[in-house]
Order: structure tokens, then C-alpha cells, then sequence
């Protein structure tokens, strides 16, 4: 982003940085550190779990994405990523069910209940690789705002990022994630209003042409919404992030934090796509979506852009911190569930995304294209198991989970081109044409194996819930 003059930005940055770790609380207790509660023990409300959930879930990643499929796909695109949003809506269904029909007090532990260890392990294996590549790619994004810096001044940029994050997350755990995500998401929202205001009336604008952006059904874009249709119902479930957010409170409290986080985090890349979209029509030879803004929009709006993507950056972050020492600790019970070994198991999530960013690829997509497909063992679970209340036999779930860690990573083979095995059998080119085909084989063998599996005696739903609070 050269267009953004790096001391203001550094400056505004150190100002925010500071008022997050001023907000953060120090968490004394293990309910405060994994769970969020207050020293008096009272569970977040419907404002801080609703903004919480929609600043973790507007990552810095997906600001980017949102915008790049805007660019290049036109409307279409930006409904495709606003469609997975709609896991706000199924992940409260969920949550509901496991915690008030199933009685279970995690993921972990329904999955344990009905598969054993071996379900449990499958779960976790997915839900590390998903925060260790959060981690990744949003310090990746920091990376791109800082790469007018170059060399060695864009790589201390993103190791500041990561130890502010860490050392504020250290100091209150979950409970500091929410403090801070309430004053990130409205400084958030404030710069994606003023970036908004300032594309609306830019002399070029036409509501008219954003609309009418992907006129084509056959559109890329369109595949995408498909594919994000198929997926939206396994994606929650396999972000601990979101899914620990729906066990701390009551249940009315946790209902309609998720129904307001799902229209406001939709409008939120609804608009920041549809900056995505402007440019894209008025790209030239440009070809990048990042360069054509700087062109369009000005200096002013950059650094605008380049605030919003380092706090959606680190509003993750922090978050992912929390989840990762929760699943480590509690949830897998590596280790007693004390605030010091939650500050450990951050400090390694830290340092893995920082080794993947600093020595791994450069591809803001490379480290997150298989988790959301992976996830899709999960859909059969929630349709027979979660929502359905069955029994279903164990080598069902192995099945499914073997048939989407395949197909995830035959589809990451083939995205990066090192294999062309899906399009020399079938003829399909563009890469959403092969998640959707992806997509479709992995619930169709997921699906057929539970439903082989399923058993007869024994309702799962049956059970008396525990107390779920």
C-alpha cells in the first residue's frame, strides 16, 4: 500500500494499541481467563458477545477477500462471501441444540459422547489447523499494509502486531478479547462508514452499475454462492472462535447476540465489498484491487483502509489467542486449566503463525483453503447427530473425515497447480467450479455413510440436558 504515508499510520496505530491494552482487564480466574466472565463471575451481555462475535468474524482476510472477489467477480462475488456469514444463523441453531437439547458444556464433549476419543481428535485436528491459519493470514494481511516498508521494517511491523495482540491477550484471556473487540468493532465500523461515504460519492459512483455487476449466471461468482450454500451449515461449527462465544451466556442472551452479529457483520462486507466492486469497474490496466483504491479514492482513504485491516487484524487475533488456549488447556486438557498455561498455549499459537508467515508462503489464501472445506465431514454430524438427535456408528464419521481431508487437500493441490487431476477428468477449468464438485462428492460420501451407519436403538436426543449455563 505505497500510498499510505507509514509514520501516520504507525502513529495511529501506537494510539489504538495502547487503548486496547489500557481496555484489557487482567483476568485472575480460569472462568475470566477461558470463559470471559467477569471477577464477580456474571457472563458477557448481549452487546459485547453481538460486537465481539462481528469483529472477530470480519477478519482482516476476509475484509480482503470480500473486496478481491468484488473486484474481479463483480456483485456475485460479494454475495458468495456475505453467504457465509449466514454461519452466525446456523451456529446459534448449533450451539442451541448442544447445549440445551444435548446438554453438552463443549463441541468436545458431545463429539467424545457419541464417537469416542477418535471423534473428538478429528475435531480438534481440523480446529488447530484453523487457528493456527487465522494467525497466518492476518499477519499476512499486516504484511501487505506495511510492504511500501519492504525488508526488514514490514517484517518488524508484523512481529509488533503479534506481540501487542499477545501481550494484551496474556493479561486477560477471553475475558480481554471481549473488552477489546467492543472498542475495536466501533472504530471499525466508523472506517468502514467514512471509506463507504467517500466511495458514494466519488464522481464515478453508480448504485446502478455495482447491481448490475455480474450479469452472467455462469459467473465465478455465482459458483461461489453455491458453494458457500453447501458449506455454511459445517463452517461454524469448525471455528472455535465463534463456537466458544455461544456457551458463555444464557440462552436468550446468546440467541439474539448471534441474530444481531449476523445482519451487522453482513452489511459490514456487504459494504466493504462493494468497494471491491467500485474499483473493479473502473480497474484499467490495473489489475490489483489495492492499487486501483489508491487510484480512485486517495491517500486519505488508504490509510482509512489500512487502519480498519491492522484492527480487524489484531480483533482477531486476540480472539484466536483465547480459543487456542481454551481448546489446548480445557478443551484437550494438555494441562491444568490455570491462566499461566493458557499464556503459554498462546505464545506458541503466536509464535507458529509468525514461523508460517516469516518462512512459509506468501499466499493470503494457501494457509485457509482447506479448513472450510475439510469442515464438511462436520454436516453430516449436525443434520444426523446434533439437529437429528441418532446414533450413528463411528466408522461413519472416520468415513466422512477422511473423505474431506482428501478432497480438501486434492482441491489445494489443484487450486496451486501442482497437480490438474479434477480438470483433466472433467473438463471444468475455473477453481470454484472444482470446490463445487469438491463440495458435492465430500457430503455425498458423508451423507451415504451416515445414513449406513445409522442405529436403530437408542435416540440421542433421549437424554435429560445437563445444566448449561
Amino acid at each position: 500500500m505505497s500510498g499510505v504515508h507509514l509514520p501516520t499510520l504507525i502513529g495511529v496505530l501506537l494510539v489504538l494499541a495502547l487503548g486496547s491494552a489500557a481496555l484489557a482487564p487482567r483476568s485472575r480466574t480460569a472462568d475470566g481467563f477461558f470463559r470471559g466472565w467477569s471477577e464477580g463471575g456474571t457472563a458477557p451481555g448481549v452487546l459485547t458477545l453481538t460486537l465481539s462475535q462481528v469483529t472477530t468474524w470480519i477478519f482482516a482476510r476476509s475484509l480482503l477477500n470480500a473486496g478481491i472477489l468484488g473486484y474481479f467477480f463483480g456483485i456475485a462475488g460479494v454475495l458468495a462471501y456475505t453467504a457465509y456469514y449466514g454461519s452466525f444463523l446456523t451456529g446459534w441453531l448449533i450451539t442451541d441444540h448442544l447445549r440445551f437439547r444435548h446438554g453438552a458444556v463443549s463441541v468436545q464433549t458431545f463429539l467424545h459422547d457419541r464417537f469416542g476419543r477418535s471423534g473428538a481428535l478429528c475435531f480438534n485436528v481440523l480446529v488447530s489447523l484453523r487457528l493456527l491459519s487465522e494467525v497466518f493470514a492476518n499477519l499476512l494481511v499486516v504484511g501487505i499494509v506495511f510492504s511500501a516498508a519492504g525488508g526488514a521494517a514490514q517484517t518488524w511491523a508484523i512481529v509488533a502486531v503479534a506481540a501487542v495482540t499477545l501481550a494484551y491477550s496474556m493479561t486477560g484471556g477471553l475475558r480481554a478479547s471481549l473488552r477489546t473487540d467492543v472498542f475495536q468493532m466501533l472504530l471499525l465500523v466508523g472506517l468502514l462508514l467514512a471509506l463507504v461515504v467517500i466511495m458514494a460519492s466519488h464522481a464515478q459512483f453508480e448504485a446502478s452499475a455495482l447491481l448490475g455487476s455480474s450479469p452472467e449466471f455462469t459467473s465465478p461468482g455465482w459458483i461461489l454462492l453455491a458453494v458457500a450454500l453447501l458449506q455454511v451449515l459445517s463452517y461454524p461449527l469448525h471455528d472455535p472462535v465463534m463456537m466458544d462465544r455461544g456457551f458463555l451466556a444464557e440462552r436468550e442472551t446468546t440467541r439474539r447476540s448471534f441474530i444481531h452479529a449476523f445482519w451487522i457483520a453482513s452489511l459490514c462486507i456487504l459494504a466493504f465489498g462493494s468497494l471491491g466492486v467500485f474499483a473493479g469497474l473502473h480497474a484499467g490496466e490495473d489489475g490489483e484491487l489495492l492499487v486501483t483504491l489508491e487510484r480512485l479514492m486517495g491517500p486519505g482513504a488508504m490509510l482509512a483502509l489500512a487502519i480498519a485491516l491492522v484492527i480487524s487484524a489484531a480483533s482477531t487475533m486476540d480472539s484466536v489467542f483465547s480459543s487456542v488456549s481454551k481448546l489446548v488447556i480445557v478443551d484437550m486438557g494438555a494441562a491444568q486449566p490455570t491462566a499461566r498455561n493458557g499464556r503459554v498455549a498462546m505464545l506458541a499459537a503466536c509464535l507458529g503463525g509468525l514461523l508460517l508467515v516469516l518462512f512459509g508462503t506468501d499466499d493470503l489464501f494457501a494457509a485457509v483453503a482447506v479448513s472450510g472445506t475439510a469442515s464438511l465431514f462436520l454436516t453430516p454430524i449436525i443434520v444426523f447427530c446434533i439437529l437429528g438427535g441418532r446414533q450413528v456408528a463411528r466408522w461413519s464419521l472416520l468415513t466422512s473425515f477422511l473423505a474431506a481431508m482428501v478432497g480438501s487437500v486434492l482441491y489445494f493441490l489443484e487450486d496451486s497447480g501442482y497437480i490438474a487431476w479434477i480438470g483433466e477428468a472433467t473438463g471444468l477449468e475455473h477453481s470454484y467450479s472444482k470446490l463445487l464438485l469438491v463440495t458435492m462428492a465430500i457430503l455425498i460420501v458423508g451423507f451415504l455413510s451416515f445414513w449406513l451407519g445409522l442405529r436403530s436403538e437408542g435416540e440421542a436426543g433421549s437424554r435429560q440436558p445437563r445444566s448449561a449455563s
